[in-house]
């Protein structure tokens, strides 16, 4: 399916607060950029009317326009499951609820869960999202979550993932692949997908130690190197997951990551929370990139990843909301949120994990996490339009002191108002333009019944009021 482009117009947004996230972390108070397809001049409002004269003039006083969102790691088919897993450990969150789901995933599921996982991003201010697609019951599921991101018009890296072993220990064996398949279908996707100028690109996703084996991550590092493909792999979430690395290979799970090759610039490690001073050493040496995904990690009790300690070390840490079944949606606006407040607690240090930082990780550093620092996450010249506009004239977000403190701690989430990838308007007034939102959740309501009771987690929907657990 080919990207739909944007019209060739010149578009300024003016009079704007221009958050850039450029090298200099530029705050323009009276700002615009210019833009078609790509950024055409990012600088004072007069500046850039007077360079750009029979420019779309859009006048965003009381707005702030900034770069999209990246979201480093989420789960797209999640999307039909909200609210199903709540009060679970990881381990057991997977293995009575999201597993048995996924083996009754259809090429129609996955698409109806992508279109409105993706609306949800886009209306949220994310215009990049990996979406982790680890579960392959069935052929066409990838295809189908490619196909939802190019309809409707975000940028896009649909990680094929995989699940190579694990049935020993619970992973449903419909979901469970033989290798040459797994890698078959992915080296497809790839040549389908990864083209000069595409929005939507394919990546290689072995998913936790668990449900893979040396080979399988060993065969990933080939892949990856002859296709240049981005490699993404859930690491240290939980302790399950250390505890079964050290069961099944003698080693931590970082550590034989870097034992088969797997480290490195290209790869993205998702969470990380459960790592140690050596662990962080090799992601250092590597240059291996990290997912931060705050939200989930609360949810699923599985704790907080050292975000601090790994700035410090210069590690490159993108955020993510994860999949909706276990962050219940997929706005980086509350990531930010999360991400900023989550260190100051538990450092009891206010200062250890600023505003101006969780904005970084939402857009630059996720950027450069998805190996993307060249064409998104900062308002430069030459680089895609991928812009946001807010409205921060409501009542949470108003007087505004700082734009970027507001915009982190103030929003209520719905300050949305226009969002433009490639210079192509597809959010409007709050609104998706590119698809039918009401059709967009009526699909994803039938999707979602449909597969709760195939799979038998409608049980989880209705339960007796729970003040508390007690144990």
């Amino acid at each position: 399916m080919t990207d739909r482009g944007p019209s060739e117009t010149v578009t300024v947004l003016s009079g704007a607060t221009v958050i850039t996230m450029d090298g200099a972390r530029r705050v323009l108070a009276d700002g615009a950029v210019a833009f078609s397809e790509s950024l055409l001049a990012v600088g004072p409002t007069a500046e850039v009317l007077a360079a750009h004269p029979g420019a779309d003039v859009i006048d965003c006083a009381g707005r702030v326009v900034l770069p999209g969102f990246v979201n480093t790691h989420t789960h797209l088919f999640q999307t039909l499951l909200k609210g199903l897993g709540d009060d679970r450990v990881l381990s057991d969150w997977f293995l009575t609820m999201t597993g048995p789901s996924a083996v009754q995933l259809t090429p129609e599921d996955c698409y109806a869960a992508a279109l409105h996982g993706c609306a949800e991003a886009l209306t949220t201010g994310t215009t990049t999202l990996l979406d982790f697609m680890y579960v392959h019951p069935r052929d066409g599921l990838g295809d189908a979550v490619a196909a939802a991101m190019s309809d409707v018009g975000i940028r896009g890296v649909m990680a094929r993932g995989y699940m190579t072993a694990g049935a020993d220990v619970g992973a449903p064996p419909e979901l469970v692949e033989p290798l040459d398949a797994a890698l078959s279908d992915a080296e497809r996707l790839i040549a389908e997908w990864n083209r000069p100028g595409s929005r939507v690109t394919a990546a290689l996703a072995p998913c936790m130690s668990w449900t893979v084996d040396e080979a399988t991550l060993r065969e990933t590092r080939a892949l990856a190197d002859r296709t240049g493909a981005l490699v993404t792999m859930h690491l240290s979430e939980s302790p399950f997951d250390v505890e079964e690395s050290m069961r099944r290979f003698g080693m931590r799970d970082v550590p034989f990551a870097a034992h088969t090759g797997l480290l490195g610039p290209d790869l993205l490690a998702a969470h990380c929370v459960q790592v140690d001073v050596a662990d962080l050493d090799l992601i250092q040496e590597s240059d291996t990139k990290v997912s931060h995904n705050p939200c989930s990690n609360l949810y699923l009790g599985s704790g907080f990843a050292p975000v601090p300690a790994m700035h410090r070390r210069g590690i490159t840490v993108g955020l993510a909301s994860d999949g909706p079944a276990s962050s219940s949606n997929h706005s980086m606006l509350q990531a930010m949120k999360f991400a900023a407040l989550l260190h100051k607690g538990v450092h009891r240090d206010p200062e250890i994990m600023t505003a101006e930082k969780a904005l970084e990780m939402a857009t630059i550093d996720g950027a450069r996490a998805l190996g993307l620092e060249h064409a998104v996450g900062s308002l430069e010249v030459g680089k895609r339009a991928d812009v946001v506009v807010l409205d921060m004239t409501n009542l949470c977000t108003t007087p505004v002191h700082s734009a970027v403190s507001s915009l982190v701690y103030s929003q209520r989430g719905d300050e949305v108002e226009r969002v433009y990838v490639d210079g192509r308007l597809v959010v409007d007034d709050g609104h998706l333009v590119t698809v039918d939102e009401a059709e967009v959740r009526s699909r994803s309501a039938a999707a979602a019944a449909g597969l709760a009771a195939r799979a038998g987690t409608d049980r989880f929907a209705h339960r007796e009021w729970r003040s508390m657990v007690g144990r």
